[in-house]
């Protein structure tokens, strides 16, 4: 872990710790405070959306705001388990309605300050640099899954387009809300290493969270906290996140809310875990330790590219998914990050619509009833002329991770987040319904 302190002079640190009571708490706290230090409004709607797009030099998932005044696009990487949003104030940042967090004041207990203290810098206050000023911990999965950094806490206007969801069509779209006091966190530029180009931070939506985007909406909007997230598999097309409430319309009204199947969220973490009981390949269930799949349960992830599997389980999925091919499709040598791969002659498109044709993969959740299927579209990924991979990535033993679901996995899928309900739900592919995410209105 590297902490950032060198330009600060801390009164304390400390890690936060996780605990229900706690987060109860802090989430009624910002339920009560909202409606004066957020919604300054009399328009009050049950939903917004995030037009959202793939960088193709990193993979990561890219979204888009504004912020400050006067205000400015600002980029940033979607963390479905991020627990704030933090962008880079150290570089170019300007706005007149900027204001830090002072020490105990309600913003730094709503985000969960790990420090308290003035800035050492011989310049003058600055947007990250401010006296009496409390911090917390903000990190970039994309540079390493334990690198953390000390972050101003602040406030600063921030506005965001709603939905009108009776409407298809370009009136899809409802009237950009402004919020004056959105809370996030101001971090040193180093932290955006590894982002994608211009990219200036991190918009999180941790469900343990106060200060997640999602809880912070919905606290001041008095809607249910709940998103979800549709990505796309093409770079030039726009994705969307919902949230609020449904309709999730897409082209010639259909509702994607109406194929939702559901799987509780099993831990109190930032992270969204489900349990994966089983996986089959086709109609075979697979050999697994049954121990290693509920330890700790499935993360569902938009930093991780691809569905990372634990070493005995990348190697039962892969020598199924083999087995199951058609006979002529023959193994060719593996293209990093991928070890299975196949030579592309005989791999034809499925007639169902479904992407390539290739072996169905089950994770079967909670109920022997429940799984999320996986298609052609969703295991296969042509990585150069001629070969296909399978769209797994061996996980790292040390981890203790079974299973983490990657964003490839994710795409032309709706999953919904309903962290009221403490569930996760999923449509499977949307080719099954000869639609997609970028089949939508909102964000073309």
């Amino acid at each position: 872990m590297s902490i950032m302190s060198n330009i600060y002079t801390l009164k304390s640190f400390k890690f936060p710790m996780y605990s229900s009571s706690y987060y109860l708490f802090h989430i009624c706290f910002l339920f009560i405070i909202s409606s004066t230090c957020l919604a300054q409004t009399n328009f009050h709607p049950k939903a917004f959306f995030l037009a959202v797009k793939q960088d193709p030099s990193t993979l990561q998932y890219i979204t888009e705001i504004q912020q400050r005044t006067p205000l400015v696009p600002v980029k940033l990487a979607v963390h479905v388990g991020g627990e704030n949003v933090w962008v880079d104030c150290e570089t170019g940042f300007k706005s007149s309605t900027y204001k830090p967090a002072h020490c105990n004041s309600r913003q730094c207990n709503l985000a969960r300050s790990t420090s308290c203290g003035d800035c050492k810098t011989k310049n003058k206050t600055r947007p990250g640099c401010n006296n009496n000023a409390c911090y917390n911990i903000v990190s970039n999965p994309a540079m390493n899954n334990t690198f953390y950094s000390g972050a101003e806490i602040a406030e600063d206007v921030l506005t965001i387009q709603s939905v009108n969801g009776s409407n298809t069509g370009p009136e899809s779209r409802g009237p950009v809300v402004t919020i004056p006091k959105f809370i996030f966190s101001c971090s040193p530029s180093f932290l955006t290493q590894k982002l994608g180009e211009d990219v200036k931070g991190m918009i999180g939506f941790g469900q343990q969270s106060p200060v997640s985007f999602v809880t912070q909406l919905a606290s001041a909007f008095k809607f249910s906290r709940q998103f979800a997230i549709c990505l796309s598999s093409s770079p030039q097309e726009n994705g969307i996140i919902f949230i609020g409430h449904r309709p999730y319309l897409f082209a010639f009204g259909f509702d994607a809310s109406q194929d939702l199947f559901y799987t509780p969220i099993i831990r109190a973490s930032p992270e969204y875990y489900i349990q994966v009981s089983s996986i089959r390949v086709n109609a075979k269930t697979l050999q697994l330790n049954n121990t290693l799949l509920s330890l700790g349960g499935t993360r569902i992830s938009t930093a991780v590219p691809y569905t990372e599997l634990e070493p005995s389980i990348y190697r039962a999925v892969s020598k199924a998914f083999i087995s199951e091919m058609p006979k002529n499709v023959k193994t060719v040598s593996p293209v990093a990050p991928f070890k299975t791969c196949f030579n592309s002659s005989f791999i034809g498109i499925s007639p169902l619509g479904l992407g390539y044709n290739a072996p169905g993969i089950y994770f079967v959740l909670h109920n022997p009833n429940v799984f999320w299927t996986i298609t052609g579209a969703n295991s296969l990924l042509l990585v150069n002329q001629g070969v296909f991979c399978l769209a797994f990535v061996e996980g790292k033993k040390e981890t203790g991770e079974a299973i983490v679901i990657g964003s490839y996995q994710m795409q032309n899928n709706l999953v919904e987040f309903d962290l009221a309900r403490r569930r996760i739900g999923f449509t499977n592919s949307l080719f099954f319904r000869q639609t997609m995410c970028s089949d939508q209105f909102y964000t073309s």
